[in-house]
């Protein structure tokens, strides 16, 4: 019999194990090691805790929010799409539900179930999940490959046998959940490139002081744009939020995935709260609210505009003195305030570390892979999947579901190896 060794417990790593299992049958074992205490450590932090298994747009929308290499993922995707993963989870009794965003996740809103889900189909499946076991090295021989690591339970270094070895152990992002880079040591010694890494899916610093003000305010259905150096690198719609250190939410999120990607160093953030509106519609808003209020100070004549955090702000933006009664604002500092609503300006000076990153950019050179197998070019028998590799995509569950269409494959050609 054959043996097929999975490094990795998370999504990636469990699906290419189920699948590998499912289709090998009788011809091969199928071992999952994970060095933690327990399987799928980041995926129970995913999506606030309720993990964002993928997303149901259509497959042209995926594509379009695959931010690194979309086209290396066609056979990937169009094997195992985002039907697909819900059907599979589905089917494993784990009932997903569609959010705003055609944001996925499972109705009981508990990242647990899903895991509990996916451990419950490796042990149907035959699946030898061995936890608490730590890759160290591995030597990739033709045909026989060699995976050393240390059992942390009894305390001793062992070493197993395989003729085929998928590495999914995930990039350096949220370190506390194990993702130490493990799978950029194992590629490297097997002579593969790694492409430079960065955090990525993760909050903005600003050095604009008055942003700090605004510490834990949200803002919903705003856009945001980006340029640098005076070209737009990124324009959404969503959601955000302020922080001690500059800005966040899934809003900002998305955009730091293309700063990131450009190798930015500076950009301007610019943020319209009122997208809805054009700037005569919103200017006819301002003087219905005036002509209402006309004998009161500015800074209470716009309260109807803005979250109370937001008021004694906004006319220091607008260079307006907030006691000043409506009836005396100028047409020129009406059209400040109009500008300031619709053009918020901060200065981004730089994303937060791989602590807070959801995903790292980066990884093993997708150039080295086959995109239809996702077998190593340079080491027959090696396989790769997840976010070890140079793949990356917008928030929105757009990640997991590279996770889960690579983990497909890998596990599927791996076992078609082995069966041949």
């Amino acid at each position: 019999m054959k043996n097929i060794i999975v490094i990795g417990g998370g999504a990636a790593g469990m699906m290419a194990a189920l699948t590998a299992a499912k289709t090998a049958g009788s011809n091969a074992k199928v071992t999952l090691l994970e060095k933690n205490e327990k399987l799928g450590k980041k995926l129970f932090i995913t999506g606030k805790g309720r993990c964002n298994v993928t997303n149901a747009c259509d497959i042209e929308e995926l594509f379009a929010n695959i931010v690194g290499h979309p086209k290396f993922l066609y056979s990937a995707i169009y094997g195992f799409d985002n039907n697909s993963v819900m059907d599979f989870f589905e089917n494993a009794g784990c009932k997903l539900k569609v959010e705003r965003g055609q944001r996925v996740f499972p109705v009981s809103d508990h990242s647990s179930d899903i895991i509990k889900a996916l451990e419950k189909k490796l042990k149907t499946s035959n699946v030898y999940v061995m936890i608490n076991c730590e890759v160290k090295k591995l030597d990739i021989g033709t045909p026989c490959k060699k995976v050393y690591y240390y059992d942390k339970v009894n305390k001793s270094e062992k070493t197993s046998e395989a003729d085929c070895v998928i590495v999914a152990t995930g990039g350096i992002s949220y370190t506390l959940t194990g993702s130490t880079g493990d799978g950029y040591r194992f590629a490297k010694a097997c002579g593969h490139t790694v492409t430079p890494l960065a955090p990525s899916l993760v909050p903005f610093t600003v050095s604009e002081e008055w942003c700090r003000q605004l510490q834990g305010l949200s803002l919903k259905n705003v856009q945001a744009v980006v340029e640098a150096d005076k070209k737009v690198i990124f324009s959404g719609f969503g959601e955000m939020l302020f922080t001690h250190y500059g800005v966040s939410g899934p809003l900002i999120l998305s955009a730091s995935s293309y700063f990131v990607h450009k190798g930015c160093g500076r950009a301007k953030l610019f943020i319209d709260l009122k997208p809805a509106l054009t700037k005569e519609q919103l200017d006819k808003r301002i003087l219905r609210e005036f002509d209402e209020n006309k004998n009161k100070q500015f800074k209470n004549a716009i309260t109807s505009l803005f979250p109370a955090k937001l008021i004694p702000l906004m006319p220091y933006l607008a260079d307006i003195d907030p006691d000043k009664k409506v009836n005396g604002i100028t047409k020129q500092e009406r059209e400040r305030f109009i500008d300031v609503i619709k053009k918020m300006e901060l200065t981004v000076t730089g994303v937060r570390g791989y602590d807070e990153a959801v995903i790292t950019k980066g990884g093993v050179d997708v150039k080295e892979i086959n995109p239809s197998t996702m077998e190593s070019k340079l080491a027959q028998g090696l396989y790769f999947a997840g976010e070890v590799l140079d793949l990356d995509a917008l928030t929105g569950g757009f990640n997991l579901q590279i996770a889960w269409s690579t983990g497909h494959l890998a596990g599927e050609s791996a076992a078609m190896a082995c069966i041949d």
